[in-house]
């Protein structure tokens, strides 16, 4: 029985999500394959996005930044943990490899711990990556010099995988062995039988608000049922249990749905633009207002992607923290909808893993 070792960065929900949507992809090509996923990512994510089955382990794969809200990183705390954290113990190392002596391949989604079980197991290695750390912390040295050594150690570390595939839109070009469409998780459901449980009629206009999966509260709540009594709002990650104030519902991190099923169900989305917002929202077509962060180096190429591809407004990011955004909703509403017809990056990335599984160098599918 083929079974791979998947380590994800549990910074946010975004690289969950495109790890997942892969792993879906691998399952519908073998339901026998399993999984290890080593993150701290709740286990919970991966039930509600796999059918097949999977083995959980609880550890911390890498720290990313510290984040005190889905839009502000602290840097000075974020630096101090990764003084305590890096270079990765070999001893951890070692540890994780002789649980993980199963697996056949060990894939990344920016977390390098896996490219050294990889080694330590002497099994190929998979990076996945839109950007990595090491080139996200480089725009932080002027202010931060400390930052200079985990940088070199980390970008010694993701040279040592085996094999490299980037996924659009992509921050930083570089030689690898794939580059894949946008990656996203499938929806499961209608958007008409959603819209049934949302108790939204078909011919309202439903609005989708999404931070990420990071919790966030909305002062603006009470200005949305006031100002736009005709449009209906839904929002993950707003309550700790599901409420309902008139028309704008607002959910716990795990509800009873699915969150792609949402953004497809919707008539437009305004959120972070992190890595899994953009792709689910590209693949389901609909206008994006989206809020960067200004602190954060992927913003910039999200943003390209976003003005490139999709229908969107940019949300400045003192324009949602002041409620200044609702003046923007009718405008976004009024863009139409896009048709996409070429295929989810996920599956690209799936044949690549899958090949190399089975002994086959993936390299001559990009």
């Amino acid at each position: 029985m083929s079974r791979i070792a998947y380590f994800i960065s549990p910074h946010g929900f975004g690289h969950a999500a495109r790890a997942a949507a892969i792993m879906a992809a691998i399952q519908e090509l073998d339901a026998g394959m399993g999984f290890d996923i080593v993150t701290q990512v709740p286990a919970w994510f991966f039930q509600d996005s796999l059918n097949g089955r999977f083995d959980y382990h609880d550890v911390c794969t890498d720290l990313g930044l510290v984040q005190h809200s889905a839009l502000n990183a602290d840097l000075g705390a974020s630096l101090c943990h990764l003084d305590t954290f890096l270079p990765f113990d070999t001893a951890e190392i070692a540890r994780l490899a002789r649980r993980l002596d199963a697996c056949q391949l060990v894939v990344c989604d920016i977390a390098p711990m896996g490219l050294l079980v990889a080694q330590q197991l002497g099994v190929p290695s998979v990076l996945v990556e839109n950007f990595t750390w090491d080139w996200i912390y480089r725009i932080y040295v002027d202010a931060y010099p400390g930052f200079s050594r985990h940088i070199d150690y980390l970008a010694a570390c993701f040279a040592t995988a085996s094999y490299h595939v980037q996924t659009e839109p992509v921050c930083d070009i570089r030689p690898c062995d794939l580059t894949t469409r946008p990656i996203s998780r499938q929806p499961t459901t209608s958007p008409m039988h959603i819209r049934e449980r949302l108790d939204v009629p078909p011919d309202v206009p439903l609005v989708l608000l999404t931070m990420g999966g990071i919790p966030e509260s909305y002062p603006f709540v009470q200005q949305l049922t006031e100002r736009f009594p005709e449009i209906a709002f839904v929002i993950p990650s707003g309550s700790a249990e599901p409420q309902r104030f008139g028309h704008v519902q607002l959910l716990p991190p795990r509800s009873a749905f699915f969150h792609p099923d949402l953004v497809h169900a919707c008539d437009a989305v305004v959120g972070k633009a992190g890595y899994s917002t953009v792709s689910e929202v590209y693949a389901a077509g609909v206008p994006l207002g989206y809020i960067l962060r200004q602190s954060f180096r992927e913003s910039a190429a999200l943003a390209a992607f976003v003005r490139q591809h999709m229908h969107g407004i940019e949300v400045p990011e003192l324009d949602f923290q002041n409620g200044g955004w609702l003046d923007l909703i009718p405008d976004l509403l009024q863009l139409p909808k896009r048709q996409r017809q070429e295929p989810n990056g996920a599956g690209q990335a799936a044949n690549f893993v899958y090949q190399l599984v089975h002994g086959k160098r993936g390299s001559s599918l990009s």
